[in-house]
């Protein structure tokens, strides 16, 4: 009997515990790997019904006409999985049969009693539940399940026996009788809604006495049923789903279909970056005169054709006297040009030129100007990414350095910018360095 009290007042203040934590952020339907955490996982119920010393399996008893007779209960129930929970039972009401019924020939069994009432004070169990139709492939929303379950317990009642003399008198005066049974169930369970489930059950009792009529006849042992229809209410927040009714290949599939509508949002989006990003580079690009500086940078618009500019894009002024062209190369430059190219950083996967290259390709362009040179100016890539992407990118490289220089002063007509993709590598594409390597603006004076 403390073991039964125990266990009914652990299983209402783990309950509590349970619904103090604090609490998760988590999805409608309880995820599918997400933990028990996102589900309410504790209930209790209430039922009524009817009492009635037998069995649906049959046997033996010691009175030939049982009735029927009111009984009630209670349960707090603990899901730990889709399809098993524990659950504690108290189940109380009363129990009658007599000798009422003629068996044989027509006499009543040989029986020193009319017939007894048993008072079922309280009876608690502790039970496993398992719900046999939890997973389910053809409805995404699981309403109905079938469930049995089997447990033990400790039964207290005071049997009450009436002689066939109709003298009526207790089987125990001294007290109430404690006995241990066996639980054995099954039950039809439905969702109302997300607070409230009706419950239909039916359990039979296996007592481990032949005490609960006051009539220890033979070797067999008494047994009672309890057929029930009643409410169970879950516990906690009413955003988190029920553990039991969870379907996890429906909320599975969900879930699919949630990352694939997400997905196809950021490809689009990811397109329409694409698309101003291309808008940008070609009004970067656009030289409406012809002037070899683009319209970005071009501070004097619509020079006449031929006409030759500045890195501006404004005409150069015109010599009173033809300068001699100073064009001897010397080693000097050549070192100035390769520290050029050494020095020369774009952002990841950009034209953009990194500002630590700015002091070298300042030397260049004041080079170019001083000797009045000529500059050819080769973008190579690696070979990450498509061949399309990598010709573009090694252009718009080669493109950004001229941009840069005619922007120094140095006349962009002077400048070659060429782009060769991934088709000359200098280098093995299989090893980081050889790509590190590949990935240069070749710069050619002359």
């Amino acid at each position: 009997m403390k073991w039964g009290i125990c266990m009914l007042t652990t299983l209402p203040l783990a309950s509590f515990a349970q619904t103090q934590q604090k609490p998760h952020a988590t999805p409608s339907n309880g995820g599918v790997f997400g933990g028990s955490r996102n589900f309410r996982t504790f209930s209790i119920g209430v039922n009524g019904g009817v009492l009635v010393p037998a069995v649906a399996t049959g046997g033996s008893n010691d009175f030939t006409k049982w009735q029927l007779n009111y009984g009630y209960g209670a349960y707090v129930k603990w899901q730990l999985l889709h399809f098993l929970a524990l659950r504690g039972d108290f189940v109380g009401g009363k129990l009658k049969a007599d000798n009422s019924r003629k068996l044989g020939n027509g006499n009543n069994p040989v029986s020193p009693y009319q017939s007894f009432e048993t008072s079922l004070k309280w009876s608690g169990s502790l039970n496993a539940v398992f719900n046999l139709a939890t997973i389910n492939w053809l409805h995404k929303q699981s309403m109905a399940t079938l469930y049995v379950s089997v447990g033990g317990g400790l039964a207290g009642y005071n049997p009450k026996l009436t002689t066939t003399g109709g003298v009526t008198f207790d089987y125990k005066p001294s007290g109430v009788i404690k006995e241990f049974f066996v639980p054995v169930g099954a039950g039809l369970k439905f969702k109302l809604s997300e607070v409230v489930n009706l419950d239909l059950g039916y359990t039979m009792h296996y007592l481990d006495g032949d005490n609960l009529d006051g009539y220890p006849k033979g070797t067999s042992k008494d047994k009672y049923a309890y057929g029930y229809a009643g409410l169970e209410f879950p516990l906690g927040k009413k955003n988190k789903p029920q553990l039991q009714w969870h379907n996890a290949p429906a909320v599975m599939y969900d879930q699919l279909v949630a990352q694939k509508e997400q997905l196809k949002m950021e490809l689009d989006a990811q397109k329409e970056n694409n698309a101003k990003l291309a808008a940008t580079v070609a009004k970067l690009q656009q030289d409406s005169d012809g002037d070899g500086v683009s319209d970005f940078f071009d501070k004097c618009p619509n020079t006449p054709a031929g006409e030759k500019v500045d890195g501006s894009g404004c005409p150069l002024p015109k010599p009173d006297t033809v300068k001699p062209v100073v064009n001897i190369i010397t080693d000097e430059d050549r070192r100035l040009v390769r520290n050029a190219i050494e020095n020369l950083e774009f952002d990841f996967a950009k034209s953009t030129i990194k500002p630590s290259s700015y002091p070298s390709l300042d030397k260049v362009a004041e080079l170019l100007q001083r000797k009045n040179l000529s500059l050819k100016l080769a973008g190579h890539t690696d070979n990450v990414g498509s061949a399309s992407r990598n010709m573009a990118l090694s252009k718009e490289r080669a493109e950004s350095v001229k941009a840069y220089l005619a922007g120094k002063g140095v006349n962009p007509s002077r400048i070659e910018a060429t782009g060769y993709g991934m088709n000359q590598p200098i280098a093995s594409n299989k090893t980081a360095a050889g790509r590190q390597k590949n990935r240069r603006v070749e710069f050619t004076i002359y």
